[in-house]
């Protein structure tokens, strides 16, 4: 492979793996979730929070930073990492997503996608040479090819003329990156829809390539979680093993569980913020939703064992009232909460990964989900 390797493969358990990924802003420990700072912010959390949760990675979203404030003043301003504060290791997709779920009167062609922007309407072309421009203008420690991603369920035509689109846009991309500062990554993306031999001519095309890592994307966008289990295990298997594999968009703890189990290092995912927003945390019990008026009266946090702060120490009672009167804390203390709860669940795969106890650690979790939530407080029933 022509390309060189910031990667190291640390242990093994079965299919599941650690790691750790070397950028020039540090070492990601994987596996990883990297929370989801669209606009250069996290929502409802201060960097320091999401650094002390345990998080090593952060993810940046080109179509929104080249639309507000616009990557040549990211630039100007001494690149994403000075301009937000974050200071760590960042990983920016290409933008190729979000043009075709959010951008009005998208067109794509061989050339490039051309759009609205959904902010006042400017028609922009985002090819995919301006894709790793842009990327490389924020200064992001990996950076994404430029790809179609296509809703499932999907016709095997449409699925087929996207999956090729993305392997000649990724020989693009690659060559344009080809002026990227040393240390700096790129990954490729496996697309395929939901067919089996597309996702396999997808990886192999990649492969003959070569990128810094690969990622499996056109996943968790509307198909039931068995088809999204089944692309990996098509995928994973023939991607090179002393390469990083993201999943990306995804997603639940129990995706994200299952993932590390079939051979994933890095996942993203909006949901432990967007929950968090909406009154709904995530714990060692499952999801429990805090707007529940069963929540009143209950002087108990919402999980007493937690070594999280917050998780231990606010009753749900103060955070049902936050939730019910619309305070911003309540979504601020939910959201550290939730990103607390995915960090820690990443740590604790990474111990048992390298103490060869993955397995029960994946029982034992699923276990507590299925169990549910404590019974409700004797003076709300």
């Amino acid at each position: 492979m022509s390309v060189p390797n910031h990667f190291e493969l640390l242990g093994t358990d079965g299919a599941a793996r650690t790691g750790q990924l070397t950028t020039p802003h540090g070492v990601v420990r994987t596996p990883a979730f990297m929370p989801v700072g669209t606009a250069g912010a996290m929502k409802g959390l201060h960097w320091r929070e999401v650094r002390d949760a345990g998080a090593d990675i952060v993810l940046g979203n080109t179509y929104h930073l080249m639309l507000r404030p616009g990557a040549e003043r990211i630039a100007a301003l001494g690149g994403l990492q000075r301009f937000t504060t974050w200071n760590g290791p960042m990983l920016t997709d290409s933008g190729g997503f979000q043009v075709m779920s959010l951008a009005q009167l998208r067109k794509v062609s061989e050339k490039a996608v051309t759009f609205r922007s959904h902010i006042d309407g400017a028609a922009i072309e985002l090819s995919p040479e301006r894709a790793i421009e842009v990327q490389l203008l924020l200064g992001s420690d990996i950076a994404m090819q430029l790809d179609e991603c296509v809703r499932l369920p999907a016709e095997h035509a449409d699925i087929d003329r996207a999956m090729q689109l993305s392997l000649r846009w990724a020989e693009r991309c690659k060559r344009a990156f080809e002026r990227a500062p040393q240390g700096h990554m790129l990954f490729g993306i496996v697309q395929g829809g939901d067919v089996p031999e597309l996702r396999h001519a997808s990886a192999r095309g990649l492969i003959e390539l070569g990128f810094h890592g690969y990622a499996i994307g056109g996943l968790a966008v509307g198909e039931p979680q068995e088809v999204m289990l089944a692309m990996i295990e098509e995928a994973a298997p023939i991607l090179p093993t002393d390469r990083p594999r993201y999943l990306m968009g995804v997603g639940t703890p129990e995706d994200i569980l299952e993932a590390v189990a079939r051979g994933i290092d890095m996942f993203d995912c909006v949901m432990p913020t967007r929950n968090g927003r909406h009154g709904v945390a995530f714990t060692k019990f499952g999801p429990v939703n805090l707007r529940n008026a069963r929540h009143a009266d209950d002087p108990r946090p919402l999980d007493e064992t937690s070594d999280w702060p917050s998780t231990r120490n606010c009753s749900r009672a103060y955070l049902h009232h936050l939730i019910k009167s619309g305070e911003t804390l309540g979504a601020m203390l939910l959201s550290e909460i939730n990103i607390g709860y995915y960090q820690h669940m990443m740590r604790d795969m990474r111990a048992a990964i390298a103490a060869g106890t993955f397995e029960a650690f994946r029982a034992q979790t699923k276990q507590g989900w299925a169990r549910g939530d404590i019974a409700p407080h004797a003076s709300a029933s």
